[in-house]
């Protein structure tokens, strides 16, 4: 279909999204598409690179791992701000505000020359890369109508394709040149990102809103700081539990945790509502998706690290068990996003928890039979089979419930996703810097995310099974 002369109109539709089909929705869904798949060549190619990046700058593991858990925690906070600001000040503004950001700290991270300037340039990155999923499922929302389902269910087929590419492209660039150049690839598709954004997205009619909640968010964005950084103090050399920084830190976290819970109980419009949290079917799914994160993207995050430290694996072929696991998930995600009206959205969420729970199984015991990077692939394509069933139901399951809400609900999956995320890097990598054998420690953390997969399957009882057309 060719563009037209001038950026399209968006003539608003329902507002719960059930209108009819736009006419330029295809084109806009490829715009969003390379916003998001930038995002996951980002996770995929730094997780590839965190031993070159830990060698070059002499850094310690727990620190090199915070340029992934900065990166996870920025997304919290911002994904669920980023959907309200799209709502009041117009979703093309802040999608594009993101782009920019992003590929300007993408720069800045390949000039980096310690570890603790990375880190802050990740966390600018962070602030870019977590404004994009909540801005582009309410773009998509808007263009498809009463075929958002399908959709927004699409998006589960471009991280895989960012996981085929990312480690590729990082295996080759930190084997042959050196890991800057791993932020470096971001530049140029962050600048046609903007342009064809500028182009083509059509700008939708900005909301009445409330009063942004700065002090929640400011609140909840210290809470999750100082837990992270008292769990990574105790990956330091000679750290232990009753060192005082750790001590601190925790108790810090604690506190801001409940003045929180406290603020968002009596604020008008909290900066994540409470109806949000804990309503109907929300309890379950958000609890879903924090173990989703803490099982999923932890593992995914140290796979390369787990190759390459118990089977002495190159980075280039290391990376590219991520690329098995993403064939996978492509292999069926199409299928099971076309599916879902018929199967509802409970039986693919169990039985994808299921298959990657075996993977990860799989990952964690000794080859049988086959070469140690063979093994490992073929435990990474189950995986990617088990995400590429159960991501597209467990995506669209809690924005039945409110569909008038799509891009907070979309922001909060987000926040919950990464906070797990982030809890099993910071704790996985405190564990490996004290393991004599770090290759075993992480072995035995494979067999835990497994079981917090299995524990996942009766909450997908409390969530309603919807099936037929939203």
């Amino acid at each position: 279909m060719e563009p037209s002369s001038s950026p399209p109109v968006i003539t608003e539709p329902a507002a719960d999204g059930s209108g009819e089909p736009l006419a330029h929705r295809r084109l806009v869904f490829g715009i969003v598409a390379i916003a998001l798949l930038m995002a996951s060549i980002d996770q995929t190619i730094v997780a590839t690179a965190l031993n070159a990046i830990r060698s070059d700058l002499r850094a310690e593991l727990t620190w090199s791992g915070w340029t992934i858990t900065v990166y996870a925690l920025g997304q919290i906070i911002v994904m669920p701000l980023a959907g309200r600001l799209g709502d009041q000040f117009g979703r093309k503004k802040i999608f594009l505000g993101a782009a920019a950001l992003f590929t300007v700290a993408s720069l800045c991270c390949s000039l980096a020359d310690n570890i603790y300037l990375l880190v802050v340039f990740r966390a600018l990155q962070a602030i870019g890369g977590g404004a994009f999923m909540p801005t582009a499922t309410g773009i998509v929302a808007e263009q498809f109508g009463r075929d958002r389902d399908r959709a927004i269910g699409m998006f589960t087929s471009i991280f895989p394709i960012g996981g085929i590419i990312g480690p590729i492209i990082g295996g080759i660039i930190v084997t042959y040149w050196s890991w800057r150049e791993i932020f470096v690839v971001n530049i140029p598709i962050g600048l046609l990102l903007i342009v064809l954004g500028l182009r083509f997205i059509p700008s939708s009619p900005p909301k009445a809103a409330s009063r942004i909640d700065g002090t929640g968010a400011a609140l909840l964005a210290l809470t999750m700081l100082f837990g992270m950084y008292g769990i990574s103090s105790l990956g330091s050399a000679g750290a232990e539990p009753t060192d005082p920084l750790f001590i601190v830190a925790m108790v810090l976290a604690l506190t801001l945790g409940f003045l929180f819970v406290r603020h968002a109980n009596r604020h008008a419009a909290p900066f994540i509502p409470v109806s949000l949290l804990r309503g109907r079917g929300f309890g379950a799914m958000n609890t879903i998706n924090f173990l989703f994160g803490a099982a999923m993207l932890g593992f995914g995050a140290l796979v390369p690290l787990y190759a390459e430290s118990r089977y002495g694996i190159q980075p280039l072929q290391a990376g590219t068990l991520l690329t098995a696991r993403a064939v996978g998930m492509i292999c069926v995600a199409g299928l099971a996003v076309f599916a879902l009206r018929r199967t509802g959205y409970r039986a693919p969420m169990i039985g994808g928890f299921v298959l990657v729970a075996a993977g990860m199984t799989l990952m964690s015991v000794a080859p049988r039979g086959l070469t140690p990077y063979a093994w490992l692939a073929m435990a990474a394509g189950i995986t990617g089979i088990g995400m590429g069933l159960s991501i597209p139901a467990s995506n669209n399951a809690s924005l039945q419930l409110a569909p008038e809400q799509i891009s907070a609900i979309a922001g909060l999956r987000g926040m919950f996703r990464q906070s797990g995320g982030i809890v099993a890097v910071s704790i996985t990598t405190a564990i490996l810097n004290h393991a004599t054998d770090a290759g075993a420690a992480q072995a035995h953390s494979f067999v835990v995310f497994a079981a917090i997969l299995l524990l996942m399957i009766p909450f997908t009882f409390l969530v309603p099974d919807h099936r037929g057309h939203w």
